[in-house]
C-alpha cells in the first residue's frame, strides 16, 4: 500500500507543472497597435524598466532565470523563445495587468509609454 501511495505521488509529480494556465487576453488588446516605433531611445527606456522591475525573475537575458524565478509557484517565461506569435498589445496586457506571481504594473509603472518601451526591449532579446 505504501509503495502504491510512493508510486502514485511520483507519477502525479510528472504530470503537474508549474507553468500556470494560459493567459487570457482580451481581444481588444490582441489587436492593439504599440504606438511607439521600436527605436534606439524607446528600447533603451525599456531596457532600464526591464532591469528596475522584470530582471529579478525573468532574468538578464530574459531567459525566465532571474534570482527570484526559483522561489515563484509558476514558471517565468523565457522571452527569447515565447514571444513570437504574441502580439504587442498582449504583451502590453500583461505587463499592465499581471496575473498569478506576475505583479500589476499599472502602478509601479503607470505611464503606458513606459510599459510599450518595455515591450519594444522585449522584442529585442534573443
Amino acid at each position: 500500500m505504501i509503495l502504491l501511495l510512493a508510486a502514485m505521488g511520483f507519477m502525479y509529480s510528472f504530470s503537474t507543472s508549474n507553468v500556470g494556465d494560459p493567459w487570457v487576453v482580451p481581444a481588444k488588446y490582441k489587436s492593439m497597435a504599440n504606438p511607439l516605433k521600436g527605436d534606439k531611445a524607446s528600447i533603451a527606456e525599456g531596457k532600464a524598466l526591464y532591469i528596475k522591475h522584470c530582471k529579478s525573475c525573468h532574468g538578464k537575458e530574459g531567459l525566465g532565470d532571474g534570482p527570484k524565478a526559483a522561489q515563484l509557484k509558476t514558471k517565468c517565461g523565457d522571452f527569447t523563445a515565447d514571444l513570437g506569435p504574441q502580439t504587442d498589445g498582449a504583451l502590453f496586457y500583461k505587463l499592465t495587468e499581471g496575473r498569478d506571481d506576475m505583479p500589476s504594473f499599472k502602478k509601479k509603472i503607470p505611464a503606458d509609454e513606459d510599459r510599450w518601451s518595455i515591450v519594444n526591449y522585449l522584442r529585442t532579446l534573443k
